[in-house]
C-alpha cells in the first residue's frame, strides 16, 4: 500500500466521500493494477471524477483546471523528458515569467515539485487535471500513438504510392507491409502533409536520430524514432522513390507521388545524403493543389504589380527574379508563365527539377549527368521556335550569355539568380563576364523576393509595442498612426505557433534609362540601389514594414528575414 494513496484514500473517508469499504477494495485493487487511488475509485464507480477533482482540489488548496480547453505551449511541455512526464503523470503547460505551471493529476505527489523546479531551474506551481486529459494530452505531445492509429486506419483506404517509372517492386513491398517502418515511414508522410509541411528532414547523429519538418519556413522537431531505425527508414524512403538502396555512399535523388483520397496527388522530391553517422533524407513537399497562381495574392503591392505585369507581358527582354533558396521564386515564376500560357505563344522551361506540371507548357528536366545542361536546353530552345523562356536558374557565364542573347534577339526570358537585393543582380551578371552593354539592353525588369509568416487570422489580436523599435526598424515615423500590429496567439489551426502560411514581400526595380546609363558607366551595386531608391523602388525592408502596418506580419518576422536599408 502506497503512502500517498493511502494518505488520498484516507483524506476522502475523513471528507464522507466514500466508504471504508470502498477504500478498502480501491487500495486492493491498486495493489494488482499499479494505477492512482483516484483513477481506481473512479472506475469502480465509487465517486465521479469531477467530484474527485472538486475535493482534491480545496484539499490541498490548488486551481482545476480543463486541458481540453486550455491551449498548452508545445515548447513548454519539451522542458520535460518524456520519460518523467509519464511517469509522474506530471505535465508542463505554461510558463510565467520565472514561474512552470505544471498539471498533476496526483496533488500529494509534493516530491515533484523539487524534481521539476532542479530539472527546469523554474519555480513551479501546481494545478490539478483528470489523469484521463493529461494522458490524452501527453500522447499528443509525445507519442502521438492516438494520432498514429487514426492515420494509419486511414492509410489503407487512402494512401496509394504512384511509381512513375515502370519499377515491380510488388514483392518487396508486400514483404514489408507488416514492418514497423513502413507504418512509421506512412505516418511521417501523411503527418507532414497535414501539417502543412514544406520539407522532412530525416536526420541521423551519432546517439541519436531526428525528424523535422519546415512549417511556413521553421525548421520544428516532431518526433525522435529509434536509432537502431535509420537505416530501414532511409532504405524505406528509397524504395518508395526508386532510389538504389545498396548504394550508401554516393548522394542520390529521386521523388515519390501519392495519392491521398479522391482527385487529389501530393508529390515527394526525395535527396539522400551520406553523412559520417547515415544517410540524411530531404523529402521536399510539392502540392500542385495548394500552389498560389494568382499574382494578385502573392504579396505585390498595386505598384510593383503593374511593374512585374508590364514586365513580362514585353515582347522581348529578360526578367530575373532573384534570392535565397526557399524564398518562393519559382512560385512567382510560375505565375508569370500561367499568366503568359495562352494558345498563342509557345513557351518552353528548362528547370533542375521540374516541380509542377502544366498543360501547354514544354518542360524539361536537366540532367547534368548526361550533359543536358541549363546552357544546351537553351540552344536546342532557341532552335524550336520560341516566344517565351523560362531558364530555373543562371549559375555560370554560358546560360547567362545564351539567354541575354535571347532576350536580344526577340525571345522573353525568364529565370532567377542568387542575389540579396535587386541592385546587386546587375553586378552578380557582370562579375559573370556578361558585357555592361548587354546587361542594361537586355533587363526588363528584378525583382527580389522573400517570405515571411502570415499571422494566423484565426487567433490574431491586437498588440502593442514601443514605437521606437519600428522607426529603429525603419519606419517612417509619419506612419505610426496607421500602423494596425498583430499577433497570433496561437491555437489549434495554426497548431499554436501563431502564424498559418506564408506572404511573400518583394522589391521590385524596374530597369529605367538612369539604371542603364548607370551600368554602362560602370556603377556599383550601392550606386544603383540609390538610383532605383530615387526612382521610387520600395526596398525589402519597406515592403515588410508595410505588411506590419496591415498587420499581416510580426515585426520580429521582418527582421528575421530582411536586411536594413
Amino acid at each position: 500500500m502506497s503512502v500517498m494513496a493511502t494518505k488520498i484514500g484516507e483524506m476522502l473517508l475523513k471528507g464522507n466521500i466514500i466508504t471504508q469499504e470502498q477504500l478498502r477494495t480501491a487500495l486492493d485493487t491498486q495493489k494488482k493494477t499499479r494505477e492512482r487511488i483516484g483513477a481506481v475509485l473512479v472506475k469502480a464507480g465509487s465517486i465521479q471524477e469531477a467530484e474527485l477533482l472538486s475535493f482534491l482540489g480545496r484539499q490541498f488548496n490548488i486551481p482545476v483546471v480543463d486541458l481540453s480547453k486550455y491551449e498548452i505551449d508545445p515548447e513548454v511541455v519539451r522542458l520535460l523528458p518524456e520519460e518523467m512526464v509519464q511517469k509522474n503523470l506530471a505535465l508542463p503547460i505554461n510558463r510565467v515569467g520565472a514561474k512552470l505551471i505544471v498539471a498533476v493529476a496526483d496533488p500529494s505527489n509534493m516530491a515533484i515539485l523539487d524534481a521539476i523546479g532542479f530539472k527546469t531551474g523554474y519555480a513551479v506551481e501546481l494545478v490539478l487535471a483528470s489523469e484521463k486529459e493529461i494522458a490524452t494530452a501527453i500522447n499528443k505531445f509525445f507519442d502521438q500513438s492516438l494520432e498514429f492509429k487514426d492515420i494509419i486506419s486511414e492509410l489503407d483506404e487512402e494512401l496509394e504510392v504512384v511509381h512513375e517509372e515502370e519499377v515491380d517492386i510488388s514483392e518487396i513491398e508486400r514483404g514489408l507491409d507488416d514492418a514497423p517502418v513502413v507504418k512509421l515511414v506512412n505516418f511521417i508522410l501523411t503527418d507532414a502533409i497535414k501539417r502543412r509541411a514544406s520539407d522532412i528532414h530525416v536526420e541521423p547523429y551519432e546517439k541519436e536520430f531526428r525528424v523535422r519538418y519546415r512549417v511556413d519556413g521553421v525548421l520544428y522537431e516532431m518526433m525522435r524514432p529509434p536509432l537502431k531505425m535509420r537505416n530501414a527508414i532511409s532504405s524505406r524512403l528509397k524504395i518508395l522513390a526508386s532510389l538504389d538502396i545498396a548504394e550508401r555512399r554516393l548522394p542520390q535523388d529521386g521523388r515519390i507521388k501519392l495519392k491521398i483520397g479522391k482527385g487529389r496527388e501530393m508529390d515527394f522530391r526525395v535527396s539522400t545524403l551520406p553523412t559520417i553517422y547515415g544517410e540524411k533524407t530531404v523529402l521536399r513537399l510539392l502540392d500542385k493543389s495548394s500552389l498560389q497562381l494568382d499574382m494578385t495574392k502573392l504579396g505585390f503591392e498595386p505598384d510593383q504589380l503593374k511593374y512585374f505585369t508590364e514586365a513580362i507581358h514585353l515582347p522581348y527582354g529578360m526578367v530575373l527574379v532573384t534570392g535565397p533558396t526557399g524564398s518562393g521564386k519559382t512560385t512567382t515564376l510560375y505565375s508569370a508563365l500561367s499568366d503568359l500560357n495562352k494558345t498563342s505563344e509557345n513557351i518552353s522551361t528548362c528547370e533542375d527539377p521540374v516541380e509542377y506540371n502544366f498543360a501547354g507548357i514544354n518542360q524539361v528536366h536537366v540532367r547534368d549527368e548526361i550533359g543536358l545542361t541549363f546552357a544546351s536546353a537553351l540552344r536546342s530552345f532557341l532552335r524550336q521556335d520560341p516566344d517565351i523562356i523560362m531558364v530555373g536558374e543562371i549559375r555560370d557565364y554560358e546560360t547567362a550569355e545564351i539567354g541575354v542573347k535571347a532576350a536580344l534577339t526577340g525571345h522573353l526570358v525568364l529565370s532567377t539568380l542568387h542575389t540579396n537585393d535587386a541592385p546587386s543582380t546587375v553586378t552578380r551578371m557582370l562579375n559573370m563576364g556578361i558585357e555592361p552593354f548587354l546587361v542594361s539592353s537586355s533587363l526588363n525588369l528584378i525583382v527580389a523576393q522573400r517570405l515571411t509568416r502570415r499571422v494566423c487570422a484565426n487567433c490574431s489580436e491586437e498588440i502593442k509595442i514601443p514605437p521606437k523599435a519600428l522607426v529603429d526598424a525603419g519606419m517612417n515615423p509619419d506612419r505610426l498612426k496607421h500602423v494596425q500590429l498583430r499577433k497570433g496567439k496561437g491555437c489549434e489551426e495554426c497548431t499554436r505557433t501563431g502564424f498559418r502560411g506564408r506572404v511573400a514581400l518583394y522589391e521590385v526595380m524596374p530597369v529605367r534609362e538612369e539604371i542603364k546609363d548607370l551600368v554602362l558607366r560602370g556603377g556599383s551595386a550601392l550606386d544603383i540601389k540609390r538610383e532605383a531608391f530615387r526612382l521610387g523602388m520600395k526596398t525589402l525592408r519597406q515592403a515588410g514594414l508595410t505588411k506590419v502596418e496591415e498587420g499581416m506580419t510580426t515585426l520580429d518576422e521582418v527582421l528575421r528575414v530582411t536586411a536594413p536599408d
